[in-house]
């Protein structure tokens, strides 16, 4: 009799052990959205009419471009904090060189991205080649930005075209332009960290560096790769942020918090800040939980501290979570996965 309790636990464990963590975030999504839709049937709202899924889209759209960027640098075990200063900086050059005209279009956008992969070179050469820790370099990068952001724009700068705008406000269907540019560059990541190589070895440097670089990876390529990518996303949206706004604006990305919001949303999605575990796939899904709540305490007027402090539990809880599974799923001895496969398996 006494081992009845064991035999029906392990008879559960198989049934717990479906529910990814990724399955975990889009199951808390879920719940959002049945949250949401009746806190703001309370407040005389409808919370699937076509402004606010609009404003949930596009709030998806701008955080979705930074974070895939960020879960690409936090998988390689790194962090980058220059992404509010690169999307500010995409949005007053951008804007500075279309000056209103949809000739020069293609020119700033190319230039915007050309200084995007500048920036991300730099950040990822002083972390891989000189050591020093991803939030310290990025963190110093952004400074600097900030710096000349701050010395050389006063106010609103530069002005988008028509043409341009136009990304920002069409819609196909009730999807928006910028909403499926964006799933369309997590497409490619996924792509990028499932198929290549490039996206294997991030991963294993990530999971242990050391221990990848007695495998005979080329250590610096992957945190490389991932600081580049990183930046030149922040630059798209900057780019989009601009399309919205039609002018560039020096601050728009410190006033976003996309540096914190982007790291908040990789782990609500179930990556680890130590890196080498998480997915572009529950990335997103982080992202759409934030803009779901963010739009439902917009609608019900919740204070700003108070807003905080809700996203605040909310990943607490979900790293509490995501800590607890592991825990209980941790192999025995000697079972436990080494190197490649090791990092491989932890990204499932």
């Amino acid at each position: 009799m006494a081992r009845m309790p064991q035999l029906a636990q392990l008879t559960r464990m198989p049934r717990m052990d479906r529910l990814t963590s990724t399955g975990i975030v889009y199951a808390v999504l879920l719940a959002a959205i049945v949250i949401g839709a009746i806190l703001t049937a309370f407040h005389d709202r409808n919370f699937f009419s076509t402004g606010n899924i609009r404003a949930i889209l596009t709030f998806t759209s701008v955080l979705g471009f930074i974070a895939i960027g960020q879960t690409l640098v936090i998988l390689v075990g790194s962090l980058d904090l220059s992404v509010p200063f690169v999307v500010s900086l995409s949005s007053v050059l951008a804007a500075g060189i279309m000056a209103g005209q949809s000739g020069n279009v293609p020119r700033a956008v190319l230039v915007t991205i050309a200084v995007a992969v500048g920036i991300g070179l730099v950040n990822g050469l002083v972390v891989s080649l000189l050591g020093v820790h991803g939030f310290i370099a990025t963190l110093g990068m952004g400074l600097i930005i900030s710096g000349y952001l701050a010395s050389n724009y006063q106010g609103s700068h530069g002005s988008a075209p028509r043409s341009f705008r136009l990304i920002g406000a069409n819609q196909i269907g009730p999807v928006t332009v910028s909403t499926l540019i964006m799933l369309g560059c997590a497409a490619v990541a996924i792509v990028l960290l499932r198929k290549t190589r490039v996206g294997h070895h991030i991963y294993a440097v990530g999971g242990n560096r050391e221990v990848a670089r007695l495998s005979g990876i080329r250590t610096s390529l992957p945190v490389v790769v991932a600081h580049v990518l990183c930046s030149v996303l922040a630059a798209f949206a900057g780019l989009l942020l601009l399309a919205r706004l039609s002018v560039g604006s020096p601050t728009i990305g410190s006033q976003g918090d996309y540096d914190l919001m982007s790291i908040a949303a990789v782990v609500l999605g179930g990556a680890i800040l130590a890196g080498g575990k998480g997915n572009i796939v529950g990335t997103i899904g982080g992202v759409a939980i934030f803009a779901v709540m963010n739009q439902v305490m917009s609608v019900i007027e919740v204070g700003s501290f108070l807003q905080d402090v809700i996203r605040g539990l909310v990943i607490v809880l979900a790293v509490a979570v995501y800590a607890r599974r592991d825990i209980d799923r941790r192999p025995a001895p000697f079972e436990r996965p080494t190197g490649l496969d090791a990092a491989l398996q932890e990204a499932r």
